[in-house]
């Protein structure tokens, strides 16, 4: 799995009905995009939900990486971007796992974005296990969608990306609004990270 956000910074007096419109019209076009387990359409609004920016900020969870290269580079979509706002910097985790919750079969509405360093100079298999078991503890709240996380192996950072169905306290991390989510394949996201290889200590 590989975990991509990029942020769009809008100017504080844009009208975000342009931005709703353009997700109403090119979101459903990715609903069955190859590869792609989800693309949350995320934005922050000025004075919505304690939101100090307007900001476009899509995220994506790739269950195939040929899929994540088809849409940057191939062609497929990010064109548009590019041409209407520019190129922004592409984050990207490797991603750990993809928890499915409760509100699963109901829209997702919100979400929030956590992201923080790993403690330096550790094996990074400890923190891993502990955030897979802190999300997995997680899986039954009420109002969940999906629960993920990923790593970025360049500078350690770990990120934990939630969906909700209703809207989360928002001390909990940065928040959005989700204008459409696209997920034809999100049932092929790993539930959780298990060994390849039995190593002797």
């Amino acid at each position: 799995m590989l975990a991509m956000h990029y942020r769009i910074p809008l100017p504080a007096d844009y009208d975000m009905a342009v931005i709703r419109e353009r997700v109403s019209r090119g979101g459903p076009l990715l609903d069955d995009y190859a590869g792609l387990g989800l693309k949350a359409f995320l934005v922050r609004e000025k004075g919505v939900d304690g939101s100090p920016v307007n900001e476009y900020a899509p995220f994506y969870l790739w269950s195939d990486t040929a899929g994540a290269a088809s849409f940057l580079w191939g062609g497929d979509g990010f064109g548009g971007i590019v041409r209407d706002f520019g190129r922004p910097a592409v984050h990207t985790w490797i991603g750990g796992s993809a928890i499915a919750g409760p509100a699963r079969d109901s829209p997702a509405r919100y979400a929030v974005r956590v992201v923080e360093p790993l403690p330096a100079d550790v094996d990074p298999a400890a923190p891993a296990a502990a955030v897979e078991a802190s999300l997995s503890a997680r899986r039954s709240e009420d109002g969940l969608h999906t629960l993920a996380y990923g790593i970025d192996p360049a500078s350690w950072q770990l990120v934990t990306f939630a969906l909700h169905g209703d809207r989360p306290d928002p001390r909990a991390g940065e928040l959005f609004q989700v204008l459409h989510l696209s997920a034809p394949a999100l049932d092929a996201l790993p539930a959780a990270v298990h060994s390849r290889q039995r190593i002797a200590r």
